[in-house]
């Protein structure tokens, strides 16, 4: 689903999605396709599912927005790799 989609199925709502297809450039994501897993009122239980979601299947890519914004576009995030202690 695309993001125009997602904003007229879900006006003013925070709705996790999870990304089907994205590209990552300039230290960017921008996200085409999505599946949305769930939508909220508030962005205190956007999180809560979000953080849920990403316990249980880590390798998926999750995120929350909420439907106002005008892009699909977040900050890259780099994870680094812990070594031993």
């Amino acid at each position: 689903m695309r993001w125009k989609e997602v904003q007229d199925r879900f006006p003013e709502e925070w709705v996790v999605l999870e990304a089907k297809k994205a590209r990552s450039e300039g230290g960017k994501r921008y996200i085409e396709d999505v599946i949305v897993i769930d939508s909220f009122a508030d962005s205190t239980s956007a999180l809560h599912r979000y953080s849920e979601l990403h316990r249980e299947d880590p390798g998926r890519e999750y995120c929350f927005f909420h439907t106002s914004r005008p892009e699909l576009i977040a900050r890259e995030r780099y994870v680094g790799v812990r070594g031993p202690r």
